[in-house]
């Protein structure tokens, strides 16, 4: 028996049972509360009047009338380029030692403050995260095995006196002391900043580990899944990892990967998702009989959320400041939502680019349905990320293929529009007219305004099927290889323009 595992696992049953929480609302407006007073007294706190809004009888409504809406670009404009300077207190009491660089896809590189009380409200998110895993159902010796967790680099780059890089390599170059016997692929490695590197090192060593789970962005864990059979000359990676029985997935959807997932496993797994963002660890998956995952409603994150239309949206998919903003106990399930955060790393009703959807107001469950900009509206479309996936997916089931990625732009044809998509399998095949029709059909199906635009102003769908490796390759020659980085869903017609042309020279 495995007498530690079982210690283990008996603490987390115990520590699940006895630690119940608050309600998501009550946990929400305390984390708000403790967040003006502690930093009142910043440059932000005294120009907004936090000690005012925390006199106030509704200090929600408040805040939320006082404090305008920030996306990166305005925030970094007015408030957190003098953290670039090195002054402190700022948006945050004190400064700090880390920025992490956003491997986002709506706009270029960004550079989000990351405190240490960041940092500790990461640390106690996994700790959310494995207090959890006594609804999974694991046996004790789980608990011992080691995990993989396939991040960006831990070797962060020194500028102008701070550290950059990737929230999951600062997040691992922090890692707790009683954590770090698990932690693999371990520092050395980890250390690699060629991804080609990082996966070649673990690939060699992958046979020294006894590992229970991996987490990692699904597109770049399939590839090292690969590699790492390919070296060793094997059939499944649980040849190579007999005792994996968790994958940790974050950042995208799953669903299109499940199927090419499936094909590198020899047993059943349990998949969980989590939501990393640069901006802090926002949610997790705490049950097995939902692919929500749950927001952390008491761990220094404020989140609000304002409906996905396009009359709270600006030309350039930004939230206008007169949008209605609601809280947890406020939304409604099924509606899709952007959200906004204030944390501890000093974002104050922060976009930060995603659309949600609350699958369970009384668990504060979510699910992750797109990007402000990654939403196709040129010609009426109104089609979101989640809807497409969903087409991808049913597209998947009926034709029996693996389709792990895609992107698709609006394409103009004469006077007339079409949208365009390249999806990414195993190999190119040319795309038939019922493959085009099937996912024409699909978005048709999950969407009205989709339909109408096909019946007025959108001439048809073209689809062009390529390699995976090619969308690898793109990223690679943009230099968002491996750690956090996604394909973006949507382009803009320029840069599909230039994603073709590259494609067009493979």
């Amino acid at each position: 028996m495995a007498i530690i595992g079982e210690i283990i696992k008996r603490v987390i049953d115990v520590n699940g049972l006895i630690n119940k929480d608050s309600t998501p609302w009550e946990a929400q407006k305390q984390v708000l509360l403790d967040m003006l007073d502690v930093a009142k007294y910043t440059a932000f706190g005294r120009t907004y009047d936090f000690s005012n809004i925390l006199a106030d009888i509704d200090p929600v409504k408040h805040f939320q009338r006082v404090v305008p809406i920030f996306d990166y670009d305005k925030l970094h404009a007015e408030w957190w380029h003098y953290l670039h300077e090195g002054h402190e207190n700022v948006t945050w009491p004190g400064g700090q030692r880390y920025f992490a660089m956003s491997s986002g896809t709506t706009s270029n590189s960004k550079a989000i403050p990351v405190t240490d009380d960041m940092l500790n409200s990461i640390k106690k998110a996994g700790i959310h995260q494995i207090l959890s895993l006594k609804n999974f159902d694991l046996p004790g010796d789980f608990f011992e095995k080691d995990i993989m967790m396939l991040g960006s680099s831990t070797k962060l780059v020194e500028h102008n006196g701070f550290l950059e890089g990737e929230i999951s390599g600062i997040s691992a170059a922090n890692l707790p002391l009683w954590f770090r016997r698990f932690y693999k692929p371990g520092r050395k490695i980890a250390d690699s900043r060629e991804w080609d590197e990082r996966v070649r090192k673990i690939a060699r060593a992958a046979k020294k580990w006894d590992i229970g789970s991996m987490t990692g962005i699904p597109s770049w864990s399939e590839i090292l899944i690969k590699e790492i059979i390919r070296q060793n000359k094997a059939d499944t990676i649980h040849d190579i990892w007999p005792n994996l029985q968790v994958y940790s997935t974050g950042g995208v959807a799953f669903g299109p990967y499940r199927k090419s997932f499936e094909k590198l496993f020899a047993k059943p797994m349990i998949y969980i998702d989590t939501y990393l963002a640069s901006e802090g660890y926002l949610a997790t998956q705490k049950r097995p009989d939902t692919d929500a995952m749950a927001l952390i409603t008491d761990n220094g994150v404020f989140f609000e959320f304002v409906p996905f239309t396009s009359e709270n949206m600006d030309e350039d998919g930004c939230v206008t400041q007169q949008a209605p903003t609601l809280t947890i106990q406020e939304v409604e399930e099924g509606v899709e939502y952007v959200l906004l955060i204030s944390t501890v790393s000093g974002a104050w009703r922060y976009v930060i680019g995603d659309t949600v959807m609350v699958t369970d107001k009384e668990r504060a469950e979510i699910i992750i349905s797109g990007r402000t900009k990654h939403f196709l509206n040129v010609v009426g479309e109104q089609l979101s990320v989640h809807q497409m996936n969903q087409a991808i997916q049913k597209l998947q089931e009926q034709f029996g293929l693996a389709i792990r990625e895609f992107t698709v732009a609006s394409v103009r044809r004469g006077e007339r529009y079409i949208n365009k998509w390249y999806l990414g399998a195993d190999r190119a095949f040319p795309a038939s007219t019922e493959i085009t029709k099937a996912l024409d059909a699909a978005l048709q199906a999950n969407n009205k305004n989709y339909t109408v635009a096909r019946r007025q102003t959108l001439d048809g769908i073209e689809v062009e099927i390529i390699p995976i490796t090619h969308f690898h390759r793109w990223s690679e020659h943009n230099k968002k290889l491996g750690g956090q980085t996604k394909i973006p869903r949507v382009m803009s017609e320029e840069d599909f323009e230039t994603f073709e042309a590259f494609i067009a020279r493979l």
